[in-house]
């Protein structure tokens, strides 16, 4: 960058979420440099939780799901149009309209994108639906409207938890295929799973476990699917709800550490090349982003939450403009909630990081509960479901490294004192991806996180 941290060009690619608080974010530190946003979609930044919630449900229209802006950033916005490469020698993002726009630095958060049906020709039919975008929660929406006689969602985590629920709760007839042995097993573990199987089920969805979806079938319009179980339905619509994938192909040339599992990063934001050396320049934060993390033995994380794509967007934009000594690490403790089925879910730390999971409060057989998840020996997880009140107390738990199991604190009506296998299944085995993506090696070492002062 020219001169002064704070002064030059500042370039973000991905117009969502992570890019509209980080450019929130420069401005709030003094950056009075030129700030360009480059978004894939024409729509200005809007919030997506609620698309798979309110706006299927029809209480929210898909339009009215923008984000607010809190300040004024005197920012140049190129929305609808794709970037489709990167030259880190001469900084330049080049779009898929002929542009080039040159940087001084550079923030990657293009975040990801709805995992296709893989077969073409199936995915082309009428009635076949993804959800990650605000005009595919519009087309859900008008089709359910229309009172469709069998929805079929195709994976069961929580995205498609989330869509069935709202398909149960307009009275329409739902079922969902998922490969693995129960909902949320990728994210959850099998306790919680198994508790999720239950919750479906009672609220009359044809829930089909351990089995995968063969074909979607029809001719020109969506008829029905087979099952690898030899069984079919008929169905008028299909949500393909297989998981994310992160939009890193238009980096291939950029000679970044960027991949399927998306842009390698350090705890500060900065991107990583393809011989691990850490760049100064180019920064990747939210969805996209992959960072290693101290709690979590420096597994490289990969996160798809809210929580986390807002504060990596503020730990990146203030490292952009801030020297060496004065820049902060990425040390927030993952966090996400879920409403599906009458049931508050909320979850803080990584519960896939696990190898024991205990009820510490409340009852499976309630649905009202806190399970704490733990591995070799230490806290790295709490999930709560209608019993989000103690969830900071099991927070502090993980930042410090905390034996596992918990010693009795916010523990009342316990079902179950004995920890069980959290069985946490390989990804592989799922037909959708967790919510938490872990890679990388595991030292033997075990720290605690001291929040540094801002």
């Amino acid at each position: 960058m020219r001169g002064e941290p704070r002064d030059g060009r500042i370039v973000i690619v991905g117009a969502s979420l992570t890019g509209l608080r980080a450019a929130e974010r420069l401005r709030a530190e003094g950056f009075t440099g030129s700030l360009t946003l480059v978004g894939e979609e024409p729509q200005p930044p809007y919030d997506r939780p609620p698309l798979s919630k309110q706006v299927l449900l029809g209480k929210v229209p898909a339009g009215h799901t923008g984000l607010p802006q809190r300040r004024e950033l005197d920012a140049r916005w190129k929305l609808g149009v794709r970037a489709t490469g990167l030259d880190p020698i001469e900084k330049r993002v080049l779009l898929a309209d002929g542009a080039e726009v040159p940087f001084d630095r550079l923030l990657i958060a293009t975040g990801t994108r709805a995992r296709p049906w893989p077969h073409p020709a199936e995915a082309a039919l009428d009635g076949v639906f993804t959800l990650r975008t605000s005009d595919d929660a519009r087309r859900l929406a008008e089709r359910l409207d229309a009172g469709p006689r069998r929805v079929l969602v195709i994976g069961a985590g929580f995205t498609g938890s989330e869509i069935a629920s709202a398909c149960r709760e307009r009275g329409l007839a739902v079922t969902v295929a998922e490969r693995g042995p129960a909902p949320l097993v990728g994210a959850l573990g099998g306790t919680l799973g198994a508790l999720a199987a239950k919750l479906q089920r009672a609220h009359g969805v044809d829930l089909r476990c351990g089995v995968t979806v063969t074909a979607l079938e029809g001719s020109g319009r969506l008829t029905g699917a087979q099952f690898s179980d030899g069984t079919r339905i008929d169905a008028d619509i299909a949500v393909v709800a297989l998981g994310a994938v992160r939009n890193t192909e238009w980096l291939a040339e950029s000679g970044l550490a960027a991949g399927p599992r998306g842009v390698t990063c350090d705890a500060g934001c900065r991107a990583f090349d393809m011989y691990g050396i850490v760049t100064d320049d180019i920064f990747a934060a939210g969805d996209v982003a992959r960072f290693p993390h101290p709690l979590f033995e420096y597994q490289l994380l990969s996160l798809e939450h809210w929580g986390n794509a807002v504060a990596q967007a503020e730990v990146a934009a203030h490292n952009m403009v801030s020297p060496g000594p004065r820049r902060l690490p990425h040390l927030t403790v993952p966090a996400f909630w879920s409403s599906q089925f009458g049931l508050n879910i909320k979850s803080v730390g990584v519960p896939t990081f696990s190898d024991q999971v205990v009820i510490a409060q409340g009852s499976l057989k309630d649905a009202r509960l806190v399970a704490v998840y733990g591995y070799r020996g230490r806290v790295t997880a709490a999930v709560s479901v209608n019993q989000a009140r103690s969830l900071e107390y099991y927070q502090r738990l993980i930042e410090t490294a905390a034996p596992f199991p918990p010693a009795p604190g916010a523990a009342d009506q316990i079902e179950s004192p004995d920890p069980v296998p959290s069985d946490v299944p390989d990804p592989k085995l799922l037909s959708h991806g967790p919510t938490v993506a872990l890679t990388g090696h595991l030292p033997d070492r075990r720290l605690a996180v001291v929040q540094p002062a801002r």
